[in-house]
């Protein structure tokens, strides 16, 4: 069973295996274990992005592709929903219309792109689609009676995903059963059924056929595979994929703006995560989100600790003040591509 769940994708290392084991365990019963809004939403932003960075790899490390319109997508699923739930009212229905066309925008814009663009070297579509994702983000902000500009839109979901809703007065191990928690488990269980089709692509005959064309194109056009018909393929799930993604940040935060879906920064941090956890691999995308995601988060107290209890000491406090924790954030990438140029998943399945 465990086998067909993970398309036959064992991690095929007993300490990957054990890090996976961990993670998966610590994001089901994250509510439980990590009580407090802090770690709820830590552990909600972590299952988005395993979704997003899985859905890249996909383009990237299995195909061989860089886009630089990934936020792009992600935006269009997360604007989606907004827009749906702010004209449809806050109900189901309307986030349903809103991901099915969210995710047909996604899908046609990426076919769009991935037809005109795809036959051009890399280097000439990476540019395209900067130029696409660009033009795109200011074209949102923009548009401020419909996307709300630079503001970003504020909306309602449905009562049964809000703090207010308590599907009953009892508590389990001390945590109140309310909506806050059926939003997170709509998110986890979203979350690991998409990380789970995206398995079964990449191990599946079309997977290997992308790799191939990753290795080598001519060759994979030689004997008579149409390249350009798979890349846009693999763009056009991806791009699916990602917009997903955005759907559940947008039902997770209730906000969606250019600053949480568009920017050029979340696409600089998906290739971080991307590299961190390993090209080409899924497993890769679970623990590079993971790592990253915790260490925006609480990289900036554990240096508010460090600096003061260094206070008193020579330049210590300085070097370790909460505002350099991009200093070190970036100290760390550096370091764990120096030691883990395979990444993380690559060094410990290389340990075996």
């Amino acid at each position: 069973m465990i086998d067909t769940l993970l398309s036959g994708d064992r991690p095929h290392s007993r300490p990957l295996a054990l890090l996976l084991i961990a993670i998966g365990l610590c994001l089901a019963f994250a509510p439980f274990l990590f009580p407090g809004t802090k770690p709820l939403d830590t552990a909600a932003r972590i299952c988005i992005f395993i979704v997003l960075v899985a859905s890249y790899d996909l383009l990237l490390g299995y195909t061989g592709i860089v886009s630089f319109a990934h936020t792009m997508f992600f935006g269009i699923g997360a604007y989606g929903v907004a827009l749906a739930l702010g004209s449809l009212g806050a109900s189901f229905l309307a986030i349903l219309v809103g991901v099915l066309a969210g995710t047909a925008v996604s899908c046609a814009l990426a076919l769009a792109i991935g037809l005109f663009s795809l036959r051009v070297k890399a280097i000439f579509f990476a540019m395209v689609t900067l130029a696409v994702a660009s033009a795109f983000a200011v074209l949102v902000s923009q548009l401020s009676s419909i996307t709300g500009g630079e503001d970003g839109l504020t909306y309602r979901i449905p009562r049964e995903l809000t703090p207010a809703f308590r599907l009953t007065d009892m508590r389990l191990f001390d945590v109140r059963i309310d909506g806050r928690l059926l939003a997170y488990y709509l998110v986890f269980f979203s979350a690991l059924v998409l990380f789970l089709i995206m398995l079964r692509i990449v191990n599946s005959p079309f997977g290997t056929t992308l790799k191939a064309v990753r290795d080598n194109a001519f060759r994979a056009e030689a004997i008579g595979y149409r390249v350009v018909l798979y890349r846009t393929t693999a763009t056009v799930l991806s791009a699916a994929m990602a917009s997903l993604a955005g759907a559940l940040l947008a039902i997770w935060i209730r906000y969606t703006g250019p600053a949480t879906t568009l920017s050029m920064e979340i696409m600089i941090d998906i290739l971080l995560m991307v590299v961190i956890g390993g090209m080409g691999t899924m497993y890769g995308a679970v623990i590079g989100a993971s790592l990253f995601i915790l260490a925006q988060t609480y990289l900036q107290s554990l240096m508010a600790s460090a600096e003061a209890a260094t206070r008193g000491m020579p330049l210590l406090p300085d070097l370790v003040a909460p505002e350099r924790w991009l200093l070190w954030l970036g100290t760390l990438f550096i370091l764990s591509v120096y030691f883990f140029p395979d990444g993380i998943v690559g060094r410990l399945r290389n340990r075996g």
